[in-house]
């Protein structure tokens, strides 16, 4: 039995590992943090029956707390009880699926204890990444990925000597607007760049795919996980698909990870790595496939990569207000607050303002992510 612990349950990646954990009666969830939805949450607690239950807002700690007293559950709230769910001797492995640098410090508490990381929340390597690869390494802490290209890009790797890594092959599918332009964009709504034409995602994740934010935060992961450097890491366009990522080696060679897009696959390894567990999914039909294709990103028109390249290349807390700045604006635009556009612009103008901070400690990254919110807050739109 595995005993596990899922940061961000009633979300989509949370949700889809619960899926995994019905599927495997050998994993065992004993911990579960969510941010605000009671009602799904209590439907967990009734299903999974974990020791530990979190919810981000203590009112909503309280709420929880009335609708299952007549169970056993012990219920916590905010970063506290994030923090002590994080470390409960009685789990071996976290899940990080929240959404944003709240993610930072559970993560940290949880390598201190020796926890296993399954890395969902990219952010935590995005921001934090000179912190916590050290402190993972120092404590033999093992952090496996949970993205699917980073769960590729890993899967790739198995066997094979790191130094000789010749370049990373980060695949994109280009989101929902591949192939328009900046004039195409003006007037897109929400509803428009929430239509992904092939993952089922949360809404935030989402958007990011379509202004191609999300591929430059994966750069910056990967440049974590995997010790490379950004001119290392290559972005494609691969509209259907299939190729989650490869890696090139010295002599030319190249493996990669194929698959249908499903990400209780990428969920499933990471809980069980290094076994394989059999999947009652899809399967990857090779004579089906008429082609598969591969495009250069339009980094011009979707801004989103060419400002993450910006952000690492000047590097210290310039990613974390490259996050924040778009964490921000990514809400605004589902809000109908803002245009679609308008969150390259937002992103830009964080950017300008921003002093930069080399190395920050944990307290300096979430000062830097609060002047950007306070930054935009002052913004007329």
């Amino acid at each position: 039995m595995k005993n596990i612990a899922i940061l961000g349950s009633t979300g989509s990646i949370g949700t889809q590992t619960l899926d995994v954990v019905r599927a495997n009666p050998d994993l065992n969830v004993v911990g579960l943090a969510a941010g605000s939805n009671v009602e799904l949450m209590e439907k967990q607690i009734r299903e999974f029956k974990p020791l530990v239950a979190v919810m981000g807002d203590a009112n909503k700690a309280n709420e929880l707390a009335d609708r299952v007293k007549d169970t056993d559950v012990k219920i916590l709230s905010g970063m506290d009880g994030m923090l002590e769910m994080a470390v409960m001797p009685q789990s071996e492995v976290l899940v990080t699926a929240i959404v944003g640098m709240i993610g930072i410090r559970p993560t940290i508490a949880a390598i201190k204890e020796k926890k296993t990381i399954a890395l969902a929340n990219k952010e935590t390597l995005v921001t934090a990444g000179h912190i916590i690869i050290p402190l993972a390494k120092e404590n033999n802490v093992a952090i496996l990925p949970v993205d699917s290209e980073h769960s590729a890009i890993f899967q790739s790797l198995n066997g094979e000597n790191k130094e000789r890594i010749s370049k990373i092959l980060l695949t994109a599918s280009g989101g929902p607007f591949r192939g328009l332009k900046t004039e195409d964009l003006q007037g897109k709504t929400k509803y428009d760049a929430l239509k992904h034409p092939n993952w089922s995602m949360g809404q935030k994740i989402t958007i990011d795919s379509a202004t191609l934010v999300n591929k430059g935060l994966e750069v910056m992961e990967a440049k974590w996980l995997f010790g490379v450097e950004r001119e290392k890491i290559d972005v494609i366009i691969h509209p259907q698909s299939i190729i989650h990522s490869g890696v090139e080696f010295v002599d030319g060679a190249v493996i990669a990870q194929m698959g249908v897009p499903d990400m209780k696959l990428p969920i499933q390894y990471a809980l069980f790595y290094p076994d394989r567990r059999p999947m009652d999914t899809g399967r990857l039909d090779l004579k089906a496939l008429k082609s598969i294709t591969f495009e250069e990103p339009d980094i011009e028109t979707f801004k989103g990569l060419k400002m993450a390249y910006e952000a690492m290349d000047i590097g210290g807390s310039m990613p974390t207000v490259f996050n924040a700045a778009n964490e921000k604006a990514v809400a605004l635009f589902l809000n109908d607050k803002i245009h679609f556009l308008d969150i390259y612009d937002i992103i830009a103008e964080a950017m300008s303002n921003h002093k930069v901070i080399e190395n920050p400690s944990v307290e300096e990254i979430l000062d830097s992510e609060q002047e950007a919110y306070d930054l935009i807050a002052e913004m007329k739109f």
